[in-house]
């Protein structure tokens, strides 16, 4: 028996991912109580006590200003820029990928531009949204857009324009035009590649989105994350941070099922 050939079932798969994170937790538990008994006011890892205490008041109280729960309204903020952004660079990388992907010329004009606009560290150009867009959601939003949507352009073009020239030319002997090329053999077989996109997107979106909210915002996770740091409340990030994951997580996992059922024939194995 080789170990590269042992493939877990779905039940030990679970109970394997399982195992470091709960090893994590433990770990902390011990850590945090180490540090407690040395020194009772210690605030660099808070005990889950402390930090349900913590976060009680921004999870059930509405704040006497603004009269919201602050939590679900940070909540509620990020979700928001991020889904708008998500959304635009979605939607912007399939129209453009496929024309890319699909049209030579149209690849070989815009290839170039693309691709110089990937390598520009898109934090660096956050002063210049600012100034151009204000402090306001569009300047966040764009951080979003400019960061991912060039990276999910690339793929979607690359996959489309490796697809096997056989399809195309079979294609074109039954009579296809270009743009019932695009629509029925490159667009079918692009969304898998494009949910598989965003998916990798998800991470960098979380990182531009708290970068922006840090800088210019009154309201949002990563606002929330930055604001409480200077008071050294390790309470109140660390379970800011733990949402942020789940949310990742969660969003992770609803694509994941989304390209699986509507696109079976592209998780299937090979035989």
């Amino acid at each position: 028996m080789r170990w590269v050939n042992v493939r877990p079932n779905r039940r030990s798969a679970t109970a394997l991912g399982a195992v470091p994170m709960l090893l994590v937790m433990v770990a902390y538990l011990f850590a945090s109580a180490a540090r407690h008994a040395a020194n009772a006011s210690d605030k660099v890892l808070p005990t889950p006590a402390a930090m349900v205490a913590a976060m009680r008041g921004l999870l059930l109280d509405a704040d006497p200003l603004s009269g919201q729960v602050i939590f679900w309204a940070d909540t509620a903020a990020s979700l928001e820029r991020l889904g708008l952004g998500l959304g635009i660079c979605t939607l912007s990388a399939l129209l453009v990928g496929m024309v890319l992907g699909v049209l030579p010329a149209a690849r070989a004009t815009l290839g170039a531009l693309v691709t110089t606009i990937a390598v520009i560290p898109p934090i660096a150009l956050l002063p210049i949204l600012f100034i151009v867009f204000g402090l306001g959601e569009t300047a966040k939003v764009a951080l979003i857009v400019i960061g991912i949507t060039p990276f999910m352009i690339r793929d979607v073009a690359d996959h489309v324009a490796a697809l096997p020239q056989e399809q195309l030319i079979k294609a074109q002997t039954l009579g296809a035009s270009s743009w019932q090329l695009a629509l029925r053999v490159a667009l079918p077989q692009a969304m898998p590649r494009l949910i598989s996109g965003l998916r990798l997107s998800l991470g960098p979106a979380w990182v531009y989105l708290i970068s922006a909210e840090a800088i210019a915002s009154d309201v949002g996770l990563g606002y929330r994350i930055f604001l409480v740091r200077r008071y050294l409340s390790m309470d109140i990030i660390i379970p800011y941070v733990a949402w942020i994951s789940l949310l990742a997580i969660a969003m992770d996992f609803a694509l994941r099922q989304l390209s699986r059922r509507a696109f079976v024939w592209a998780h299937q194995m090979p035989r």
